[in-house]
Order: C-alpha cells, then structure tokens, then sequence
C-alpha cells in the first residue's frame, strides 16, 4: 500500500519549495558545523530535517523547543554522567527514569511545547551515550556543549532560510481555519433551525467542529513566533476556540429540544423560521460590537417566543421553554465570538473584561493522565533493556542502539498505537542502511569538496524532503532521511568501513525493535480500546460535574468535557456499540450544566424542604450511574430505571413549588436530564439511534 503511494507520488509546486529550503538550511548547517570542527556534524544536519515544518512559526517555535530541550538535557548529562559513570546499573536506572519522567509531562501538556519535555529526556540519554563512547577523547561537558552548538546552528539555518526564501505563514492559513468553523457552525444553526427533518449528521457536524477548535488550539501557539497575520495572537485566538466551543454546546441542546418537540407536534415550525431569521439577522447587522453589549438579543426575540408558545400544546411547554433558554444562550455566546473576532482582526490582543473567559494559565483541555503512566513506563523500560544489552554484550555500536531506543520509544507516543508507525521507521531505517552503504563506498570516496557533498546529496534529500508534507510517506520519508544522514558520519576527516557501517544499520534497526516491544506489551492499544478510555473519562466528568458550582470553572470543565470529545471523534472504531456511545457523549456533554444546576437547587432556600431532599436523592443516583458507567459504558438498566422514577417524582413534586422561576428551572432540568443525559422521551420510550441531532 505504502510503495503505492511512493510510486504514485508526484511532488507539487509548493512541496518542492519546502523540500529546497529544507536542503539549502541543512548545507548551510553542515558548512558551518564543518568550518567550526564540531565533533558530530550531522547533528546539524539532522536536526534541520527533523524541525523542517512548511510555516516559518512552526520552523521558529520547534526550532526555539528544541534547543531549550537540548540545553536541559546536556545540564543533565553533565550532572549524572561523572557521577554515576562507574556505578552503571544505577545510572542506567536514573537514566531510564528521567526519560520516563520527561515522556510522561509531555503528553500531559498537548501543546507544541511538550517537545522541550520531550526532548530533554532523550537527549540527556544520546549526550550520555556519546560521552560514554567517545570516553578517551571528549569529556561530557565537551560533547553536550557541542551538541548544545550543532543545535543552534540548525536552528538559527533554519529560522533564516523558513523566513528569507519564499516564506510561508501560519497566520492566513490558521485565519480560514477560523473563519471555515465559524461558518460551519453558522450553517449547523441554519439546519437545525430549518431543517423540517432531523439528520444524524448534526452532532458529528458539530463533533467535528470540536475537532477542529482542538487542532487550531495546538496550531494557535506558533503564532508567537512569526511575523505575518495573526502575529501574538494565540491567546485571543485559543479563547476565542473556548467560546466557540460553548456555543457548539448550545447547538447540540437545541437540536436536541427540537427533536423532542417535533415528536409531538410540529406545528410550531413556521413560527420557528420566523425566529430563525430575526436572529440570524440581528446576528448580521453586528459589525462593530461593543464589550457592553454582549447580552442584547433580538428586537423581535420575546414576540417571536410568544407566538411559538402560543402554537404548541401543554405537553411541550417545558420542552420551549428550554429551547428559549438555549437560542438566548447561543446569541449570547455568538456576539461573544464575533466580539473576539473583530478584535483579533484589528489586531488587539485584549480580551474584554465584560467575556467570562475559559483561558487558563494550564489549558482546559483533555489530558489522559493513564496513557501518559504507560507511556512513560514502555519509554523507560526499553530505555533501560537497550543500556542493559550494550553494558552486558559490549557491543561496539550499542551506544546507537541504546539511543535510538530512547528516541523511537518517545517520538510517536501520542498515537493509540504507535507499533505500525514504528514498524515504517524500521523500513525506513532498512532503506536508508542501503543507500547509505551505496553511497558510503561508491559515491563518496570521489567526494572532496563541500560543493560536490551537496551535488551529490542533493537529488535525494529533496525527493525524501518533498514527501514531508504527506503524512502517510512522511513516516517512512523521514526516518530514511535522518539515518541516511546520521549513517554517513560526515566529519571533517571523513573515514568509513564496512564493519562501522554494519554496527551502525544494526543498531539503526535493534534500537526500534527494543522499543516495539515494550510498547506491544505496556503501551499499545487498538481504536475501540483507546474510544473506551476516553468514554470512561467523560462518565468521570459527568460525576464531577455534580459538584461544581455554575460559573467561569464549570465552563472550564465543560471545554475539557467538549475538547475530550473532539479527540473522541478521530478515532476510528469499527464496534457499533462504541460509535453510539461516542455520538451520545456530545449530547450528554450539551445536558452537562443541568447537572450543576441540581446541586444549586438543592440547597436554593427558596425551594420546597421535600423538593431539596428529592434533589439531593437524584444526585446520589445520578452519581451511582456516572460511577457505573465510568466502568462499563452502558448503564446498568436497574440505575436506569431509577434514576428515571426519581425524575418523575421530582416533576410531581415541583408542581406543588410556589415559586415560579424555581419550578420552571427544575422542569427544564428535568427534562434535558432525561431526554439528553439518559436518552428517553418523556412517555419513557429510549431515543433510537441517539443521534438524531
């Protein structure tokens, strides 16, 4: 499939110019590295194709991560390397735990700034292994300060070349990101409001929105790092994806009392187009909006609620009165986005005080706290195996292997199951030992001067370097490129042999191996496994939702919740079963703030003493059901069915509530409780398919 893919490839305009810069920045990098004698050269060289990125804030951030990662790991080498160099066992394990350590904080933070983590660790381990190997001729301080130079010198080749020649910036092309998902959502709007019949495609439209929010948040952080649009604007920018995020709350809640109103009656649907488009719009006519003005609603919006509810039956009161609450929250949280929008688009950087913001210090994103324990453990294990090998055998090239284990268990660990991808770099490293053994004693020996180096290195590090942009041949494309590079050993007093060479191929493909290995039986897991996890994870912040009063912290949990979910809908499960349970999730995440109002009303002195304690019993067996289903997804029917009958003794005993405000909170409540947390219609009746929009 791969070969395929390879033949078939034919390199556009725009992968060939990233695929020159990517070469003229690694030559220059080799020349510099070359005229200051730096011990390893192809490090220079390597590091280039390794932060080779299409936009120059990408080239500058990686490139600015990577030398700060450099930097920690060679303060570490120095420190652990004298000390512990001849007590081998011990650092071996102080070795294989701060690798472990440093995998395990990088996967926690899901921005582009977990590379720093990232690669302290494993750098800490290749400066240790260098020293180690080259013990008769380089001291470790010597060896991290040159890697310390062979880094910055690619970065600083790259960062010129990204933003001299041709330069491209992430700040247009994140701008239509922006603006394609503030349409999409708009259009979703339309259909929901519009549409006479309900499409299964309206929550994963919407779960796809939440996907993208995710991406563009991670993308967001580059923008501090070059010069074009957008320039500083990653915290507006990922605020903005906050809010936008609420409103696709909003959007599911709708669809959802929609639906349940349509199954009763749909007389009422002409009036709804009407409101449809007073709100769109007034939404238009906002062009210039003021902070104070966020909570205007449309001139027409109560005489066009009072129509509606002059056209349903009693039955479907409470449903509109919920569906008001929802399109008022909606252009509330909209004018909010537009708000934001407008001042990123003239280039303020300020959030108005008047925006309840969701931007934390630590982002309020979904972190996966289990995967990053077994990441770490699969890292660290195959860091210490490989260092265990090399001590026990002796092997000359093991300090490679050991090495490359480090490197190989980290890079990929982000994906449910990194063995595939593992499996390619091995391929990759296989060809690469090929070309390198061509070129090694036939290409190079006629090699013997800088420009002949680069005629000759040229043809193949732009054909591999145009494949960067396709993922897909990315994966094999730039593991050949690195250990090609890397394999040839480019030295001012350049030498090669055939048993060198041999040593280096085998440690190229053992080091993989060890780490495969220990990913297969600690780390790796399939799709469905993965979507199980993170389904377990939002039953847990459902639970914790119980207990956190409405306010700017619930929104934070709600984004977590929302963001969880986007990551949810990029697996790709092949279990009917798993992909209901993953389309429910965002419509019960949507009912998620009805959760928090209980506990509010609960101890509300202005509700009924019976109502409070019938409260308080509804959230104890909502919590017995979220605990439940925190274990097996599907919800144990017997908690089902009473969670269901303490819900209608509520709805009876709220008749009796004097207060009005109070009793119609509750009804709504109730209502979404069941219908969208629990998927039922008021006569009992589970929703079929759950994912009517």
């Amino acid at each position: 499939m791969l070969l395929k893919q390879i033949l078939a490839f034919r390199p556009s305009r725009m992968d060939l110019i990233f695929a020159v810069k990517t070469f003229i920045a690694m030559m220059m990098a080799l020349y510099v590295a070359f005229s200051l004698d730096l011990t390893y050269p192809m490090w220079a060289a390597g590091t280039v194709i390794i932060i080779a990125q299409p936009y120059a804030g990408m080239v500058s951030s990686k490139a600015l991560y990577r030398l700060v990662g450099t930097i920690l790991g060679g303060v570490l080498a120095i420190f652990f390397t004298p000390r512990l160099i001849d007590m081998p066992i011990l650092f071996t394990c102080i070795l294989s735990v701060w690798v472990g350590l440093c995998l395990y904080i990088s996967l926690l933070d899901r921005t582009p700034r977990s590379y720093v983590f990232m690669l302290a660790g494993y750098t800490t381990v290749m400066i240790a292994c260098s020293s180690i190997y080259n013990i008769d001729s380089h001291s470790v301080f010597d060896m991290a300060l040159s890697r310390v130079l062979e880094i910055s010198i690619a970065v600083i080749c790259s960062a010129v070349v990204s933003a001299t020649i041709f330069p491209a910036h992430l700040g247009s092309q994140l701008q239509q990101r922006v603006q394609k998902t503030l349409d999409d959502t708009r259009d979703v709007f339309k259909r929901i409001l519009t549409d006479a019949e309900h499409s299964q495609s309206y929550t994963q439209l919407l779960g796809g929105i939440t996907r993208d929010t995710t991406d563009i948040h991670g993308l967001a952080v580059h923008l501090a790092y070059e010069s074009g649009e957008l320039q500083g604007m990653t915290k507006p920018i990922q605020e903005l994806l906050h809010q936008e995020t609420m409103v696709v709350s909003n959007l599911v809640s709708m669809s959802e009392r929609i639906f349940q109103l349509d199954q009763i009656n749909q007389d009422y649907r002409p009036a709804l187009q009407i409101l449809y488009e007073h709100v769109v719009q007034f939404l238009r006519a906002q062009t210039e909006i003021q902070a104070d003005q966020l909570n205007q609603l449309p001139p027409e919006f109560e005489q066009d609620f009072d129509r509606l509810f002059s056209l349903i039956t009693p039955e479907q009161k409470v449903m509109m009165n919920a569906l008001k609450m929802d399109i008022r929250h909606f252009i509330q949280n909209v004018m909010a986005v537009k708000l934001l929008w407008q001042l990123i688009q003239k280039g303020e950087k300020r959030i108005p005080s008047t925006i309840a913001t969701i931007t934390t210090q630590y982002p309020s994103l979904h972190r996966d706290h289990g995967i990053a324990v077994r990441s770490s453990i699969a890292a660290a294990l195959a860091t210490a195996v490989s260092f265990l090998i090399w001590i026990y055998t002796g092997w000359h090239a093991g300090y490679m292997m050991a090495q490359l284990t480090a490197v190989s268990a980290c890079i990929l660990s982000m994906l449910d199951n990194p063995i595939p991808a593992l499996k390619t770099f091995i391929r990759g490293s296989v060809y690469a030992a090929m070309i390198t053994i061509f070129y090694a004693f036939v290409i190079m020996p006629q090699v013997h001067d800088f420009w002949q180096l680069g005629l000759v290195l040229a043809p193949l590090t732009i054909y591999l370097a145009s494949m960067f942009p396709t993922p897909m041949l990315m994966m094999l494309a730039l593991p050949m490129l690195i250990n090609f590079i890397m394999s040839l050993g480019l030295q001012n007093r350049y030498m090669m042999d055939a048993v060198t060479l041999m040593d280096t191929a085998m440690a190229g493909v053992m080091g993989p191996i060890i780490s495969i290995l220990a990913i297969y039986f600690i780390r790796a897991m399939s799709p469905e496994a993965s979507a199980r996890r993170i389904l377990s994870l939002h039953y847990r912040a459902m639970k914790d939702a119980l207990y956190i009063p409405y306010g700017t912290g619930f929104r934070i949990h709600l984004r977590s919740m929302l963001d969880r979910i986007g990551i949810l809908n990029s697996k790709l499960v092949q279990s009917d079963e798993l992909k209901r349970a993953m389309n429910q999730a965002l419509i019960e995440s949507s009912a998620v703030v009805n959760l928090s109002r209980i506990a509010e009303l609960s101890r509300n002195d202005k509700t009924l003493p019976e109502l409070k304690q019938a409260l308080k019993q509804l959230q104890q067996l909502l919590d017995a059901s979220f605990r439940d289903q925190e274990k097996h997804i599907a919800l144990n029917p017997a908690l089902k069915r009473n969670v269901l009958a303490q819900i209608h003794e509520i709805e009876t005993l709220v008749l009796r509530e004097p207060d009005f405000e109070v009793q119609q909170r509750i009804q709504m409540g109730m209502n979404n409780i069941r219908s969208s947390i629990f998927h039922v219609q008021t006569h009992g009746e589970e929703l079929q398919g759950a994912a009517h929009g």
